[in-house]
């Protein structure tokens, strides 16, 4: 066994996976997981910079993490950021805090890099399975981007596009500094075109028919998941590897999209820091299931974190 850590920071959130890992067998063992909403991408689509307020609250969460990564005695760690950090003039700033607090530099990959962590992570364990058929279209929709990869044992084809629930939220659904709650039929319609588009050019390099099973990962997945079971919290064992029926997955949308950022708020397993982006992420998921004809969705806890703590086992 090999005690690693690994940090995926994205548009909305940091995460930390403290595990011992044996390449041999292909077990993870979790020791700690955890996840902090920080928002590093804050008005990254609209400024092209990375806030001063959203680098401070991604460091404190570094700072904790560090704690943690020392307490467990992991010997390799290995930070991973992903879309905002790519898109931000001044991710040099990003850098240097990191490396700073942590002792690594961040690794600001490309969206090829990034689907493969996450197939890696959704799959691994679902190798030899009888009941899933093959190959499998993964999906990881992240805050700024998702990442589409269709494999079997391996990738055959990834594609990373920038649609994700913040960057669509915040280029849609804002209007005078605030989310319009609900939305109009005019927001929604402009944002399910820029997710159209999205899948159109993801589709020129995957093969979105193709797929036999769709794997759905990341937050907005996983809290459609909680919210089709009617959680009365967020429950990780209970989410992982349920599935949720393209029209479960549609009247769900419906309902958020229509609804109030109060009435949001209150479904029990809905974290406070995907109130006001988990609709056009349902939505992301929604479109993703009538373009590729999925019935159902496959959801996965296991995802670009476990993939980058396997890289480093």
């Amino acid at each position: 066994m090999t005690r690693v850590a690994a940090i995926d920071c994205g548009t909305n959130s940091i995460r930390l996976l403290v595990a011992d890992a044996d390449p041999a067998t292909g077990e993870l063992v979790d020791l700690d997981r955890r996840m902090t909403i920080v928002r590093l991408g804050q008005g990254v689509d609209r400024t092209g910079r990375l806030a001063p307020e959203a680098l401070e609250r991604t460091f404190a969460a570094c700072r904790e993490y560090a704690a943690v990564i020392k307490e467990h005695g992991a010997e390799r760690l290995r930070f991973v950021a992903t879309s905002a950090s790519r898109d931000a003039e001044n991710r040099d700033e990003f850098v240097r805090g990191v490396l700073d607090i942590l002792g690594v530099e961040p690794e600001v990959i490309t969206g090829e890099q990034e689907a493969a962590f996450s197939f890696t992570g959704a799959t691994k364990e679902l190798t030899g399975r009888e009941d899933l058929a093959r190959p499998c279209l993964v999906v990881d929709i992240g805050g700024g981007s998702t990442e589409f990869v269709v494999g079997d044992d391996r990738v055959r084809a990834a594609r990373s596009v920038d649609v994700g629930c913040v960057r669509m939220t915040e280029r849609h659904l804002v209007r005078d500094g605030a989310v319009t709650d609900p939305p109009t039929g005019e927001q929604i319609a402009a944002m399910r075109a820029d997710i159209e588009a999205a899948l159109d050019l993801a589709g020129e390099t995957v093969p979105l028919g193709e797929a036999r099973t769709l794997v759905g990962l990341a937050g907005s997945v996983t809290t459609v998941s909680a919210i089709a079971q009617d959680l009365p919290e967020y429950d990780s064992a209970a989410i992982h590897h349920s599935r949720i029926s393209r029209d479960r997955v549609r009247e769900i949308t419906e309902w958020l999209l229509r609804s109030t950022h109060a009435e949001r708020a209150a479904v029990p397993s809905m974290h406070p820091g995907r109130v006001d982006v988990i609709a056009a992420g349902a939505l992301v998921l929604l479109a993703i299931m009538e373009r590729t004809g999925a019935d159902e969705v496959v959801v996965s806890e296991h995802d670009i974190l476990d993939g980058i703590a396997w890289s480093v086992a």
